[in-house]
């Protein structure tokens, strides 16, 4: 599949937040949006990166935006990497339960192995989110995973279906692998999406792995992240981060896959990928694609000329819409 239609759209979206240096390693990113009926707002979660060695480093701050016009965006909360005691922060979600009370779905490198872990934080408002109150919902080795992150969650009928990133072993995975405390950028694994799904955002029940590399030479023969799925004409569409190695681990670029159950998935992408930056690495990724009102809202993560990666946000009249 060749460059898809929406790509040069999404290149001239708005602007919603700039990284915090003019140079590669640099982001502002990894976002996952929500929008929030009781309060008639929009919340989007994502993080602040600098390159290793510039403090404080990697993934060292999550924080919180809330939009009214998704025009403005005002940060109302964050948090540091610290309050985990963790290397690394990245991808995050936010979404409101039945009982009113918000929870806070983020990733992290556990503190206890280097492996990146899942948890969830439970409070009645965004500024009551305490760290301290974080639990664990995945940790890597008790599902026999190198690495379990970026959490996205679909709704659909009161039910919930979370996708992951996880860290597979292969035959060059060893105990000094998480010695880097980010095994995704190793090789010494492979990066696949992994299924949980729940009645009610508090009990999870593992589906295991629905999307994973394939063969020896694809453009995505390393990493298949999904980031976000779109109902759309009976189907599931997902927007996925596909890498051909490790060396493009912090610079993925974005394939399609189609699902009519959220298990089975079909790449469309199977040549190469089809929405990129033009810029440097050509990466555009963590593509968070919903349904709002009569439109479908884009949020993503892009590089740009100097390396380092922004945030942007771009809508399509949801009438007629096909990614087919």
């Amino acid at each position: 599949m060749s460059k898809h239609p929406i790509n040069d759209a999404l290149l001239n979206g708005d602007l919603v937040r700039e990284p915090v240096g003019d140079e590669q390693g640099y982001w502002a990113g990894a976002p996952g949006w929500v929008w929030d009926d009781t309060d008639q707002a929009g919340y989007i979660c994502y993080r602040i990166r600098r390159p290793r060695g510039v403090e404080p480093d990697r993934g060292g701050e999550s924080r919180i935006a809330k939009t009214t016009d998704f025009k403005t965006f005002e940060d109302i909360w964050s948090v540091h990497k610290d309050a985990y005691e963790s290397a690394s922060i990245e991808k995050s979600t936010l979404r409101r339960g039945a009982d009113g009370r918000f929870r806070y779905f983020t990733s992290y490198v556990a503190p206890e192995d280097g492996r990146w872990c899942t948890t969830v934080n439970t409070a009645d408002t965004i500024s009551d989110l305490d760290p301290a109150n974080t639990k664990r919902l995945f940790t890597a080795a008790d599902l026999g995973l190198e690495g379990v992150k970026d959490p996205w969650i679909l709704e659909e009928n009161d039910h919930y279906s979370m996708f992951l990133s996880v860290a597979i072993n292969t035959a060059a995975t060893s105990d000094s692998s998480h010695n880097t405390l980010d095994i995704f950028n190793t090789g010494e694994c492979v990066s696949a999406t992994a299924l949980a799904t729940s009645d009610n955002l508090d009990e999870w029940e593992w589906q295991g792995i629905v999307l994973q590399p394939e063969g020896d030479t694809a453009w995505d023969k390393y990493c298949r992240r999904i980031n976000s799925v779109l109902p759309l004409n009976g189907k599931y569409y997902a927007f996925y981060d596909g890498s051909e190695g490790h060396h493009q681990n912090y610079e993925e670029r974005t394939g399609l896959a189609v699902s009519e159950d959220l298990k089975n998935w079909t790449v469309l992408t199977p040549e190469g990928p089809c929405i990129t930056s033009p810029h440097t690495t050509g990466s555009l990724r963590y593509i968070d694609a919903q349904p709002h009102g009569d439109d479908i809202r884009f949020l993503y993560e892009l590089t740009r000329a100097n390396g380092s990666h922004e945030m942007r946000m771009t809508t399509f009249p949801a009438a007629g819409f096909t990614l087919e």
